[in-house]
């Protein structure tokens, strides 16, 4: 038996360096410390089971299966640069593991100082939150989730590796008062504005981090009723935060061009400017400006208002997001 263990063990750990290895060639994990802590936290004890999808729905692999060829299955898996569907309720995703290399990617966008309080919200398996932990301490660590199902599924496994971060069920977009103030906060659900309530728990100088259309927007907090910043380069896709409006089109609107509507560029435009623009507004926008990336557009907290914008927040292309 002792020899399964260590076998099955060892294979974890080369299935770890192997994925280290294909985060770095992505181009993160720059930072060492970042990088101790994917080759350290043990990403298949978050994911005892997860769905991929099949010809016939969602298939679940679990690492308690019978079949040896489907426990290994089930550990490869786990170990792949991919999101892994964890939990879906009725034909629908409801939470998952995001793909590492985005993890990586927006960890490191983070730009945590030792000693940083991180507020984390949609705690999903507890992966992020023991990277985290890793890297600053769980002490400093907060996770939020809507779930009680997800946070105690978290914190069960948080716990089986060794680390006890705050986690709490709850609203994300109420972010987390009794823990404030914070020094970043970090979200991996999609949202359809931010909340006002994340800025008044912030430090000055904080930054915050969240997916918003099919980016991701960082944001340096000037004060409790101001925070301004740029999307990052990358393109990212997360489940929406429960009880939001995900906002992103799901069909093709009549008379725009397939092509414009399947570029990754334009949707995102689209959809950032949703409340704004119709289709062919933000088509012709789009060409005009050079098919702008979305490094070129950010969102501005002022005052109660807050608004998304192409290249200048002042400048004549802006569009108010929905009350935060």
């Amino acid at each position: 038996m002792g020899g399964h263990v260590d076998g099955f063990a060892e294979e974890a750990a080369r299935a770890r360096r192997a994925l280290v290895r294909e985060i770095e060639a992505y181009g993160a994990l720059r930072d060492q410390a970042w990088r101790a802590a994917f080759s350290e936290v043990p990403r298949h004890l978050f994911v005892p089971s997860y769905c991929v999808s099949g010809t016939g729905g969602y298939e679940r692999l679990r690492s308690g299966h019978p079949d040896p060829a489907r426990r290994a299955r089930w550990l490869r898996g786990a170990y792949r640069d991919e999101p892994l569907a964890t939990r879906v309720r009725d034909g629908e995703l409801v939470s998952s593991s995001s793909q590492p290399s985005l993890m990586a990617e927006m960890l490191e966008a983070l730009d945590v100082r030792d000693g940083q309080d991180v507020l984390e919200i949609g705690a999903g398996t507890g992966y992020n939150a023991a990277l985290l932990s890793h890297r600053l301490g769980a002490e400093h660590v907060t996770t939020v989730d809507l779930d009680e199902e997800i946070t105690e599924s978290a914190r069960t496994h948080l716990a089986a590796v060794g680390y006890k971060p705050t986690v709490i069920t709850g609203d994300g977009a109420r972010g987390c008062p009794d823990r404030a103030p914070f020094d970043r906060i970090i979200a991996t659900c999609t949202l359809p504005s931010i909340p006002y309530a994340w800025l008044t728990q912030c430090r000055p100088g904080a930054l915050v981090l969240t997916p918003l259309s099919t980016g991701l927007v960082l944001l340096r907090v000037r004060d409790a009723a101001h925070a301004e910043g740029r999307f990052l380069a990358t393109p990212a896709y997360f489940v929406a935060l429960r009880g939001g409006n995900a906002r992103f089109p799901r069909a093709r609107p009549m008379g725009l061009p397939r092509p414009a509507y399947e570029d990754d560029r334009f949707r995102f435009l689209f959809t950032l400017a949703a409340e704004s623009l119709d289709a062919r507004e933000a088509l012709a926008l789009w060409q005009r400006e050079g098919r702008p990336e979305r490094e070129r557009f950010g969102v501005t907290v002022s005052e109660g208002r807050q608004w998304a914008w192409l290249d200048d927040p002042e400048g004549p292309y802006a569009w108010p997001l929905p009350s935060g």
